[in-house]
């Protein structure tokens, strides 16, 4: 058996190591980024698949609009705004020394019911199984009224059965509430990090909180032992879960449909720039495979991370995936962006999208938390400084490091091409903060 590399070897293989542990902002993109139809052997999942979440999530809307009031102008639909942000555009601008032609935000931040980026693949993840177990007990048939699982009778079906996660905080909280209302009994695994308001949001929901000193990794594992021990208990696993991952990639299509509608081209002239934050990598991954399938080769995605947790660009980037922690070549993985705390990337999603996603970067705190007052004052906007990761996106991607050249040159992406492009920040979380913790990070 090969024996693992030493720091120093480590670092001497892959000299971009050397600032992730310094803790430097920096970016990499990846050579080896290809078209959709190369890519696809590699991830396992298809269109099919992706219609299938859809399909469901369709039959899912009347239990919604049934169970939670605030889906009924989505007619049980849950998806989130696409706005342009101009006033920020100006202000990254000014203060980066860049020109970005045009620049949207996604609020998956507003998503309702959980607030977050979460609710798309949490709750599908908990629908899907809800609707296996009705099935499986002649309790419902896919051609039935969903809205009938809001009742007593489903709810002391469901309380039969156990749902186990482990979380950082927004994909516990998603969790437990939908979970919660159907009837589960739910525990949710939280690491150190997590704040205090989202562990007594779940207990308010009737969730079981229990918590850990250690962080998300930790978490995981103690809630996966959990559900080992328990034939009843059901583990929603977010390093390795294909469910997830095809909640989130119902975004794709949507997206598609939004730009439609307010006239925004994707093509070759055009191309589209998404910044998606990064934690183990479910949720951006997930998005960015129902991107590209949406939308193609035109769509370029890149990931970004906090420089205190870049778990997926040092898997990535050496190839690692999951064999490598960032704690293994000395990083703290100690940041505010409390989601995406996370030391070890997915080796699901690392290695299935290693080949459509076509960049990774590191921001630090101050920077976060920078945009976050930016984003309040010039849009009247508020996000969890986790979701802030995307906003320095547009700035990497305009400037004129041989890195980044280097890049367009390798993407066909000429000057004309960069002006017509379209730049997209997707906000992860921050419609439940409480106001108090909002404005301590406004102080901030």
């Amino acid at each position: 058996m090969q024996q693992p590399l030493t720091q120093e070897q480590l670092i001497q293989r892959y000299p971009l190591l050397k600032k992730l542990i310094q803790y430097q902002e920096c970016a990499w993109f990846n050579p080896n980024s290809c078209s959709v139809q190369q890519a696809l052997p590699y991830i396992g999942l298809n269109q099919r698949d992706i219609e299938e979440a859809s399909e469901r999530l369709q039959r899912f809307a009347p239990y919604l609009m049934a169970a939670f009031p605030e889906t009924e102008p989505t007619q049980g639909i849950i998806e989130s705004e696409l706005v342009d942000i101009a006033n920020m555009r100006t202000v990254l601008e000014q203060t980066e020394s860049v020109s970005i032609p045009n620049l949207l935000l996604k609020k998956d931040s507003h998503l309702a019911i959980a607030g977050s980026i979460k609710a798309r693949g949490g709750i599908y993840e908990v629908l899907t199984h809800a609707e296996k177990l009705a099935i499986n007990n002649g309790l419902l048939n896919t051609s039935d009224d969903y809205s009938k699982l809001h009742s007593d009778t489903f709810k002391e079906f469901f309380s039969q059965y156990r749902i186990a996660v482990g979380s950082t905080g927004n994909l516990g909280l998603s969790i437990g509430i939908i979970s919660a209302k159907l009837g589960f009994s739910v525990s949710v695994h939280m690491s150190a990090d997590a704040k205090s308001w989202k562990k007594d949001l779940l207990r308010q929901h009737g969730a079981t909180v229990i918590e850990y000193r250690s962080d998300y990794g930790v978490a995981v594992e103690q809630g996966r032992k959990e559900s080992l021990s328990d034939p009843h208990c059901f583990f929603i696993d977010d390093e390795n879960s294909t469910t997830l991952f095809l909640g989130y990639a119902v975004a794709g299509q949507r997206l598609k449909q939004q730009l439609a509608t307010q006239g925004i081209t994707a093509d070759k002239s055009h191309p589209l720039f998404v910044y998606l934050p990064c934690g183990v990598g479910g949720a951006p991954g997930g998005v960015a495979f129902g991107l590209k399938m949406a939308l193609g080769d035109h769509v370029h995605c890149i990931f970004a991370e906090p420089t205190h947790s870049p778990c997926m660009l040092l898997g990535v980037h050496t190839g690692l995936h999951d064999a490598i922690a960032v704690q293994d070549i000395g990083i703290d993985n100690q940041t505010a962006a409390d989601g995406l705390a996370v030391g070890r990337a997915s080796g699901f999603v690392g290695r299935a999208m290693e080949r459509l996603i076509d960049g990774y970067y590191t921001v630090s705190d101050e920077r976060l938390y920078r945009y976050l007052q930016a984003l309040s004052e010039q849009e009247n906007i508020q996000l969890e400084p986790s979701a802030l990761a995307a906003m320095h996106g547009p700035v990497v991607l305009t400037g004129s490091s041989s890195d980044v050249l280097q890049y367009q040159k390798q993407f066909g992406l000429d000057a004309t091409t960069m002006k017509n492009a379209t730049h997209l920040v997707w906000a992860t979380g921050g419609g439940m903060v409480p106001k108090e913790e909002m404005a301590s990070y406004l102080n901030r």
